[in-house]
């Protein structure tokens, strides 16, 4: 609803779910739509683990809500 708004947005999942929320995004007519992905499963990790596997993923979602390729 942000994107059709006009407001940069991303969705952040893990790497489990990528296909079903680039699914997702086509059945919201978003077909270009990019979602970040982390590192699965995050469940089990300690806060400093699921930072660690975050980090490296700021830059990808910097990159999606500036609309660079």
């Amino acid at each position: 609803m942000l994107e059709r708004a006009g407001v940069p947005a991303v969705s952040i999942c893990t790497d489990a779910f990528a296909a079903p929320a680039r699914a997702m995004a086509e059945m919201y007519g978003l077909p270009d739509f990019e979602p970040v992905m982390i590192p699965h499963p995050i469940a089990s990790l300690s806060r400093a683990e699921i930072e660690a596997n975050v980090a490296p993923a700021i830059v990808d979602v910097v990159r999606v809500l500036l609309g660079a390729s």
